[in-house]
């Protein structure tokens, strides 16, 4: 189980922390005594965040959000669309690239064509925009993506997500460690979700992580882990289908990665190949002629004929109308497809959780 010790801080910055950490306070404070205003809405708004910089599995966990909500209810995903080439708030269309609403939008509209997904990095300002369409087209439900931060707009649920090998509680602020904020927004939160759980936990485990937390009654905590699907080609119309079991041992896989925590990744590919050689970029890297050599000179030296190039879903999003991508890697460039499973048959409670927060905003609104 994780400790304090298997965190690495930085400690060279703990001065540059200290002073980020009163400019933090003072803007909460701000907010806690309505000196800066946020605003509430007439709908369910769910914001799905974290207290530390990236890695926690945010996108993954909206889209089960989605999954679930979008039967139901109009269904609509409001992302700042970090890195992208555009400003201001944008609706996607099919005909949407990442370079116009970001890597992480463009994978939901991908995959939930008929969910709205817009970006704006003003959130009061996309919310109003998304409000502000006809009757039969105006969601009633909002997800605001990676948005705990962001206090101008008050959520009717916060869903704060902390990665089980970087508890948050054992963190620290920026650029010591990763926190955005001190642990104590913690209390903000509506629910709580220590993600990337190992298999091997014990009911044991799970208890003393609660009581570590030291959350409030009203507070729901629950656990999940990364659960990877099958193997799909990023070109279908170029590669064939493939799938793990179709991976023998000795091929070779070039594995790019350009994620927080890619560890995950390597470790999962290492299950279908011995021979596994990963090249790591930041998050949200955006692949340039000088990556592209660097990837091709790796990918020339492998030699085994089932050889292929794997990457995670969010670099598929940044790889799939990257112009300078050469077309003889579209029939051997696969992404790996990932999901969430909730530890402690704990699902069924926590759809249940959901759902009944969305009735019970909804009749309040209607009856105001």
């Amino acid at each position: 189980m994780p400790t304090d010790n298997t965190i690495k801080l930085n400690h060279i910055f703990s001065p540059i922390a200290f002073l980020y950490g009163i400019g933090v306070w003072f803007r909460n404070r701000l907010f806690d005594w309505g000196l800066l205003q946020s605003e509430q809405f007439p709908v369910p708004v769910i914001c799905v965040g974290n207290l530390s910089a990236g890695g926690t599995g945010k996108t993954p966990h909206t889209e089960y959000i989605i999954r679930l909500l979008s039967p139901l209810y109009k269904v609509a995903v409001l992302s700042r669309g970090y890195k992208r080439k555009t400003t201001g708030f944008v609706l996607s269309t099919p005909e949407s690239t990442s370079d116009e609403i970001g890597d992480e939008p463009y994978q939901m509209k991908r995959k939930f064509p008929d969910v709205q997904v817009a970006v704006d990095a003003n959130r009061r300002r996309g919310i109003r925009n998304l409000l502000a369409f006809p009757k039969e087209k105006r969601p009633d439900v909002i997800l605001l993506d990676d948005a705990f931060q962001h206090r101008y707009v008050i959520p009717s649920l916060s869903v704060v997500l902390t990665d089980y090998n970087r508890l948050y509680y054992y963190d620290e602020l920026l650029p010591l460690g990763r926190l955005r904020e001190p642990a104590s927004g913690i209390r903000r939160a509506d629910v709580v979700i220590v993600t990337k759980c190992s298999d091997e936990l014990k009911p044991i485990d799970y208890r003393i992580m609660g009581g570590n937390m030291k959350l409030m009654a009203h507070q729901q905590l629950f656990f999940t882990r990364v659960c990877y699907g099958e193997i799909e080609p990023l070109f279908p119309q170029e590669a064939k289908p493939l799938t793990v079991k179709d991976i023998q041992r000795d091929d070779e896989i070039l594995l790019l990665a350009g994620i927080a925590s890619p560890e995950y990744f390597i470790k999962e590919a290492g299950k279908y190949s011995d021979k596994v050689t990963a090249i790591t970029f930041a998050d949200h890297h955006a692949f340039g002629k000088k990556d592209m050599k660097q990837i091709k000179a790796v990918f020339d030296k492998m030699t085994s004929p089932g050889k292929l190039i794997l990457v995670t879903e969010k670099d598929a999003a940044r790889l799939q109308n990257n112009p300078l991508l050469p077309d003889e890697w579209k029939k051997m460039l696969y992404y790996l497809p990932i999901t969430i499973n909730f530890c402690l048959d704990k699902q069924d409670a926590f759809n249940e959780m959901l759902k009944k927060h969305i009735t019970t905003i909804q009749k309040n609104c209607i009856s105001r």
